[in-house]
């Protein structure tokens, strides 16, 4: 008997467990799945606005860009001057083939133990590649930025506007923004009528290897990319730049006039973008300029990264926005590095180690492609 019992309440436990849910309790399950579905969507949505906001407000992509136009000396009541031309300092920092180093440097990026440093540190570590720091010239962008360069380097110059006041900050994709990317393209195109080659280099740019031999004899202007395609004259390549080579000449000097004009038929758009736009152009081609297109293998970045440490020349902190995120990866890509000049020669040929970032830039480099889409959108709309 006390087995039949037992055996009739588990079955009258089954039958409860299997009837119909009331209307309250089904009401309920529903509405906590539609929150928990809610709740999930209203994160991507905070994710991708705060990847938006990261790239506007991204000391390195969106730096306090003051005109890039050199004058001759800055007021004395802003604590900072020239002490020397443009032009005497590119003749002292060029190599004897008229070539030299150009980054520019604003004050977010010359912070001490901030991006700057690195990049500096990166020449010092490189597979010879301290003696590029004698040619390299660092522009500041302002006033800190032009004090701090001098206390860490032998070649600054103070780019400064009368008509701009730099202490304010440009946003990414606005109008000043764009205006003062544009007069970069003309300040660069200003060097070369000097009669000087140019390396361009971003400062969140970590120099390895010396990059001179691997650059193409042949070329006017060469340039790093997002996406290599596997072809140094492919068209569809996607350059960065962030990183190029530019041999002064007639047909240099024509291309970037071209450049800088080409704003006026693609307004809104800022000059990576346009170069997209008219590397197809058949003025480019009649002008005779030759480009080539620099393989992400030993010009790599988090966009694309060189995989192998016994080639890489350059890796570059593109598709990652926020000043913290850089950092940090760059930081780990030096110790990288460090730990990969300690082993023996026999251990670096078998190429056993690698990069580990990105790490915080990851999740940028995920949406960075729809972070430029709806950028760009936002520009033109």
């Amino acid at each position: 008997m006390p087995q039949r019992r037992r055996h009739r309440q588990a079955s009258g436990n089954l039958s409860i467990a299997m009837s119909p849910e009331s209307p309250a309790l089904l009401l309920r399950r529903y509405l906590g799945t539609a929150l928990f579905f809610l709740f999930i969507s209203l994160s991507f949505v905070l994710l991708f606005r705060n990847a938006y906001h990261a790239l506007q407000d991204s000391s390195y992509s969106t730096p306090r860009f003051p005109s890039l136009f050199p004058s001759a000396f800055f007021n004395d009541s802003f604590g900072a001057s020239n002490e020397y031309p443009l032009e005497k300092i590119l003749n002292e920092a060029a190599m004897g083939d008229r070539t030299v180093i150009l980054t520019t440097l604003n004050e977010a990026w010359a912070a001490p133990n901030s991006v700057i440093d690195l990049f500096l540190e990166s020449f010092r570590i490189g597979d010879h590649t301290r003696w590029l720091l004698n040619h390299l010239v660092i522009i500041a962008l302002d006033q800190k930025a032009f004090l701090r360069c001098q206390t860490i380097h032998t070649y600054c110059y103070f780019l400064v506007s009368k008509d701009i006041d730099f202490h304010e900050e440009a946003y990414f994709m606005t109008p000043r923004y764009l205006k003062m990317m544009w007069r970069r393209i003309d300040f660069l195109r200003s060097v070369l009528e000097m009669g000087y080659n140019f390396v361009f280099t971003d400062v969140d740019i970590m120099w390895f290897r010396d990059p001179f031999p691997q650059f193409h004899s042949d070329a006017d202007f060469q340039i790093a990319c997002d996406h290599f395609t596997g072809s140094l004259d492919d068209l569809e390549n996607r350059p960065n730049g962030g990183f190029n080579f530019v041999r002064s000449n007639n047909r240099s000097i024509e291309f970037y006039k071209f450049w800088y004009s080409s704003q006026e038929a693609y307004p809104g758009y800022h000059d990576q973008d346009v170069l997209n736009f008219i590397k197809f152009d058949s003025f480019i081609s009649d002008l005779g300029l030759k480009i080539r297109f620099l393989d992400t293998a030993k010009f790599g970045g988090l966009c694309e990264p060189s995989r192998d440490l016994n080639k890489v020349c350059t890796m570059h902190a593109n598709c990652c926005y926020g000043m913290d995120s850089k950092l940090h990866d760059l930081k780990i890509m030096l110790q990288d590095w460090k730990h990969y000049l300690t082993l023996p020669p026999s251990l670096k040929r078998m190429s056993i180690i690698s990069w580990r970032v990105p790490q915080k830039c990851r999740w940028t480099i995920n949406s960075s492609f729809f972070i430029q889409i709806f950028s760009s959108w936002f520009s033109v709309s």
